[in-house]
C-alpha cells in the first residue's frame, strides 16, 4: 500500500516545517520521530482507501490517522445540514427543552444554520419557501467542493432553471453530469467592519466522538473581503463582495499580501468589546462555542468512532449585524498553506499542538490510551467539551448554559475575570 511504504525521520524543525508546508501537494505526510513511529497525515481521499472494505487494510495499535472514516457526515455541506435537522427532531421527540421553539416555530436554542435545501431532491420545497419571500437572496454551493469553487448567488427562480427540465410540472430533475448542491438563505445582513464582510475560521480538534471530547484552538482568525459589502442585486455576481475565501480574495486588486485580509480572533474580541461591550461580546463567543458543540453532538451517533482517529476541523462562522452567529460549513482539511508570515506561525503552532494532543509526550502512539492528555501539553488548545465530565455535572447543564449561567470547565459559575471562559455543556 503506497502510503504505508517507507518511513520519514526528520532531525530539525526546518525539515519538519518543509514537510508540513508541502503536505497538501503530497496529499499526506508520514510523521516519524524514531524508527517505530507510524503517524500519518492523510488526505480525505486516502482515508477512504485505508478504511474501505475492499483494501482489507487494518491499522495496528501504534498507527494513528488524522481523519475519522466517515468524517464527511459533518464536512459535506448537505450531510451536515441533514444530521443537524435529524438531531433537532430527535431532541423534539425526547421532549428536550433544547428543542424548544418560539411562537413563530423557530428553534430558540438550535437555530444556528441558515434555511437550507438539497438540490435536486428538495427543489419543490425550495420553490415553496422562495415564493413566501420572493425578494430574498439565496446562495448555491456544490456539496463536495471547497475554496469557494462553484458558488453563486441567486434572487430569481429563473436563475436556476437550467437545472429544471420539466417546466410543465415545475419538477426538478438532475442531469447525470451535475453534482448535488445545497441552496441556503443568504445572510444579507452580515456584521461589517470597515464596511467589509468577514467570517471566522476556527479550529476544533476532536480526539474521540464516544465519549465526545473536543478542544477549541485559541488562535483562530477572521477573513475579510477586499471589496466593501453591498446587498445590491447588481453586485450578486461579484465574489470579492460576498465570499471571504482566501483562494478567491487573493486574486482581487485590493488584496493585501502582508496581512492577507485577516484579523486574529483576539483582535476581533477587542474590537467588539470596545464597540458593543464586554458582556455582549462574551455572549457571542459563548454562542459560537455552543454551536460547535451541538454540531459535533449532531454527528456523534453516526460517526465511525475508530480508535485510531482524531480530526482537526476548520469551522466557518458568520456573524450578522445583530451579533447572532451562524454555522456556514465545517472543513475536513482546513488549509495549512501560509499566505502571510503570521499565518505561517499560527499554522505551525496549530500542527505542533495538534500532534502533542494526538500523541502526548512524543511517545510511540497507542490507540488504546484514554485520549485525555495532561493540561500542560494542550498548548493553544482549551477543552471545549468533555462528555464524561459534563455527565457528572448533572442533566440540566445545557439549560443552565443557555439561560446565561455560563458554567466553567470545573462546574463553577464563571466569574467576570476579563478572560473568556469555555463551557463544557452536557
Amino acid at each position: 500500500f503506497r502510503i504505508m511504504a517507507g518511513k520519514v525521520k526528520w532531525v530539525t524543525d526546518i525539515e519538519k516545517s518543509v514537510l508540513i508546508n508541502n503536505f497538501e501537494k503530497r496529499g499526506w505526510i508520514q510523521v516519524a520521530e524514531n524508527e517505530d513511529w507510524n503517524f500519518y497525515w492523510m488526505s480525505v481521499q486516502t482515508i477512504r482507501n485505508v478504511f474501505s472494505v475492499e483494501t482489507g487494510y487494518r491499522l495496528s495499535d501504534d498507527q494513528i490517522v488524522n481523519h475519522f472514516p466517515n468524517h464527511y457526515e459533518l464536512t459535506r455541506k448537505d450531510l451536515m445540514v441533514k444530521n443537524i435537522k435529524r438531531y433537532r427532531k430527535e431532541l423534539e421527540k425526547e421532549g428536550s427543552p433544547l428543542a424548544e421553539k418560539d411562537e413563530n416555530g423557530k428553534y430558540i436554542y438550535l437555530d444556528f444554520v441558515p434555511v437550507t435545501f438539497m438540490l435536486p431532491a428538495d427543489y419543490n420545497l425550495f420553490v415553496e419557501e422562495f415564493r413566501k419571500n420572493p425578494s430574498s437572496t439565496w446562495i448555491m454551493k456544490p456539496c463536495g467542493k471547497a475554496q469557494g469553487k462553484g458558488i453563486f448567488l441567486i434572487n430569481k427562480l429563473s436563475q436556476i432553471k437550467k437545472w429544471s427540465r420539466d417546466s410543465k410540472t415545475s419538477s426538478f430533475v438532475s442531469q447525470s453530469s451535475k453534482e448535488a448542491y445545497v441552496i441556503s438563505l443568504y445572510i444579507n445582513n452580515p456584521l461589517l467592519i470597515g464596511g467589509k464582510k468577514f467570517d471566522l475560521r476556527l479550529y476544533v480538534l476532536v480526539s474521540t466522538y464516544r465519549p465526545l471530547r473536543c478542544y477549541m484552538y485559541k488562535l483562530g482568525f477572521c477573513r475579510f473581503c477586499t471589496v466593501k459589502y453591498t446587498p445590491s442585486t447588481s453586485e450578486l455576481d461579484n465574489m470579492f463582495v460576498h465570499l471571504t475565501n482566501v483562494a478567491i480574495q487573493k486574486h482581487g486588486d485590493d488584496y493585501n499580501h502582508i496581512h492577507g485580509g485577516k484579523w486574529t480572533v483576539s483582535n476581533l474580541r477587542l474590537y467588539l468589546e470596545s464597540t458593543r461591550g464586554k458582556e455582549v461580546t462574551n455572549k457571542l463567543f459563548d454562542e459560537i462555542h455552543w454551536i460547535i458543540v451541538q454540531s459535533l453532538k449532531a454527528v456523534a451517533p453516526v460517526m465511525n468512532n475508530d480508535k485510531h482517529c482524531f480530526e482537526c476541523y476548520g469551522y466557518d462562522i458568520i456573524i450578522d449585524d445583530k451579533l447572532k452567529p451562524w454555522l456556514i460549513e465545517v472543513n475536513a482539511s482546513p488549509s495549512l498553506t501560509s499566505s502571510t508570515a503570521n499565518d505561517r506561525i499560527l499554522k505551525y503552532n496549530l500542527i505542533n499542538d495538534t500532534l502533542n494532543i494526538a500523541v502526548p509526550n512524543g511517545e510511540i502512539p497507542d490507540c488504546k490510551w484514554n485520549k485525555s492528555p495532561p493540561k500542560e501539553v494542550l498548548g493553544n488548545y482549551e477543552v471545549l467539551y468533555d462528555e464524561e465530565m459534563a455527565q457528572s455535572d448533572g442533566p440540566d447543564r445545557d439549560m443552565r448554559s443557555r439561560s446565561g449561567q455560563t458554567t466553567g470547565i470545573k462546574g463553577n459559575r464563571a466569574r467576570d475575570s476579563g478572560k473568556p471562559v469555555l463551557t463544557t455543556w452536557k
